[in-house]
């Protein structure tokens, strides 16, 4: 079997076939079964290092010994406010000290965001830059890293290649450390929708606009690229950050959330659609999920997910959205 960077080479010389092209799926739910992990996490001060951990030793398949691991944090903007828009550096740094932990060779953590270009100014005012630095952890910009084409892996979208930064194509596991939150185009922004800030600025423009009218039809671009980046990119594992998430007219202007949990696995679809009912969505009713569930990212229907950890009911709260998604709460 291909790894991942065997996989991404692989791509770059040859292209990738065509799966489902640009159809569009009717909203109900599949059978098609899938894991992910709920663990309980009150606030950010309690020990995340060690909970993590634990959650990581319940996938014996993953193995981070001797491997370079990218950490991708959800970074969108400055804030000076309450809001919670970026991954709270307590979870980035608590990833990395636990892929330490796990004798990986190397750890970065990389992001591109789509709305600041200033990554520094992001880094000070999100409190991560001094975390990464207490932590003695490096960052990577990825808007502006060296570049190299890949084939695209799931050719829904009208693009036949994909830029990637030059550490992501050099990283032996990609995970993303997303954030619990709505989002105005996507309905919700979890681990999938975060990969988008593997993509360069320098490429895609800002807010990565070329992937945003990439569709075909181009209004169901923003879900088709997201399936397109995660199988062409192949991440590993996701870590949610739903300790605080956000509601109403998220990624940046929405409200506190308070839930008290993470949510991890392999499984991309899984793993969000596990967190789209815990924000009480039906998943079948976000369109990346449908596209992510049928192309073997893991199945999105919570009836069948081989659930881990504490239950969803556990968690399950009513987030606010705006009306235009009213129906992602619709059966």
């Amino acid at each position: 079997m291909l790894n991942r960077r065997q996989f991404l080479k692989a791509t770059a010389a040859t292209g990738a076939a065509a799966l489902l092209g640009g159809c569009r799926f009717s909203p109900r739910p599949t059978t098609t079964p899938g894991r992910a992990l709920i663990l309980p996490a009150s606030d950010y001060a309690r020990d995340l290092t060690e909970l993590i951990l634990d959650g990581l030793r319940e996938f014996p398949e993953l193995s981070a010994r001797g491997k370079s691991v990218l950490l991708k944090p959800n970074l969108v903007e400055t804030t000076t406010s309450e809001r919670p828009i970026n991954t709270h550096p307590a979870v980035v740094v608590a990833a990395a000290e636990a892929f330490r932990r796990m004798d990986a060779a190397s750890i970065v953590v990389a992001d591109g965001p789509g709305h600041r270009r200033d990554i520094e100014l992001v880094l000070a005012q999100s409190g991560l830059g001094r975390a990464l630095q207490e932590a003695d952890l490096d960052f990577v910009d990825l808007n502006h890293d060296a570049v190299a084409p890949v084939g695209n892996a799931g050719r829904r979208t009208i693009l036949d290649k994909l830029y990637l930064p030059r550490t992501v194509l050099e990283a032996d596991l990609v995970v993303s450390l997303a954030k619990l939150k709505t989002h105005h185009w996507a309905g919700a922004t979890l681990s999938m929708k975060n990969c988008f800030g593997l993509m360069p600025g320098i490429v895609y423009g800002w807010p990565k606009n070329v992937l945003h009218r990439s569709g075909r039809p181009k209004e169901l671009s923003i879900p088709q690229a997201i399936v397109d980046i995660v199988q062409t990119v192949r991440p590993g594992f996701a870590i949610i950050d739903g300790i605080v998430g956000m509601e109403g007219d998220g990624p940046i202007m929405g409200s506190a959330k308070p839930v008290g949990c993470l949510v991890m696995g392999d499984q991309f679809a899984s793993v969000d659609a596990t967190a789209a009912a815990i924000m009480g969505f039906q998943p079948h009713r976000i369109d990346y999920l449908r596209y992510a569930d049928r192309a073997g990212l893991g199945g999105t229907n919570p009836a069948v997910l081989q659930q881990r950890g504490e239950p969803i009911s556990l968690f399950r709260t009513d987030f606010a959205v705006l009306p235009h998604f009213a129906a992602l709460k619709s059966a």
